[in-house]
């Protein structure tokens, strides 16, 4: 029997769900939407009968199903223990993003449409608290673009014939704006010195090149990047073998404007010497 690779998208409403089965359908998935997960067991019976015609299947999977939802979790263990590969992709957003979301659509909360969005949005995430726990990859989309998903998806996703790297990035932030969610190692850099309190450097982003030297030329931003590098030529090998397909590191200072800016991006350039394909994100360089 042929196995698939099926991955379940789901998550809260106005994460992007429809535009995540959009890439997959691009990127060579056969894709379906709204399927009730009691019908699961069944799907994938058919897709075997194929003959290894359908191999990668995309299904998302909406919590308006309430009658099927509950069970959902089992019939995603039953299906594995037939021996096909099963991924949970859970997306979310923050609830002032996903209010705005739906603001700008001028669209009710499907599950509470007569109530105002936030009473829905928090309605929502409590009832799919239980399904989040146990999701493979929970992805937080409040700061991305569409193409910014798209390029995440596709890097995490793409079935090619060759060996599977993994996706390495670095992202910055702000602690005064929140620590992101959707991240596997943090690292704290704000007992470095603060470019923020030199007047010819308040008003320059970290990767302007005056902001950099001031920041990395500091001998414990120098003690800091060496330790780093030393740390994750150690660590991304472990992850590699696990298997897994993403590493994202978030490094924050208060702002997110300057000294996570600065080491992220020394880091960067020390982990593709390394010969990693790495990408790099700033959060909030442009708030204040």
């Amino acid at each position: 029997m042929a196995q698939l690779s099926l991955v379940i998208i789901s998550g809260l409403s106005g994460s992007g769900k429809s535009h995540a089965l959009k890439v997959f359908e691009d990127a060579g998935y056969f894709c379906i939407d709204n399927l009730p997960p009691a019908l699961l067991p069944t799907f994938v019976d058919l897709c075997n009968q194929q003959k290894g015609e359908i191999a990668n299947v995309a299904l998302g999977i909406d919590i308006r199903e309430r009658v099927f939802f509950s069970d959902l979790v089992g019939i995603l263990e039953r299906v594995k223990g037939l021996g096909h590969s099963v991924q949970l992709l859970f997306l979310e957003s923050r609830e002032e993003v996903l209010v705005r979301r739906f603001s700008e659509s001028r669209r009710p909360h499907p599950l509470l449409p007569h109530l105002p969005v936030l009473e829905g949005v928090r309605f929502e995430a409590q009832r799919l608290a239980e399904l989040r726990r146990h999701a493979d990859r929970v992805i937080d989309t409040s700061d991305l673009t569409v193409h910014e998903l798209r390029d995440l998806l596709t890097k995490q996703f793409r079935q090619d014939p060759g060996e599977k790297k993994l996706t390495i990035s670095l992202l910055t932030f702000g602690y005064k704006f929140g620590v992101p969610y959707d991240i596997d190692l943090l690292f704290d850099v704000r007992f470095l010195k603060n470019p923020y309190f030199v007047p010819d450097l308040k008003s320059l982003p970290g990767d302007d090149p005056r902001v950099r030297a001031f920041v990395l030329s500091n001998s414990d931003a120098v003690a800091l990047i060496e330790r780093l590098e030393g740390l994750l030529k150690f660590l991304i090998p472990q992850f590699e073998r696990e298997p897994r397909s993403y590493l994202t590191i978030a490094i924050g200072c208060t702002g997110g404007r300057h000294r996570s800016v600065a080491v992220a991006g020394r880091l960067q350039e020390g982990l593709s010497a390394m010969g990693y394909d790495v990408a790099l994100k700033h959060r909030d360089i442009h708030k204040s």
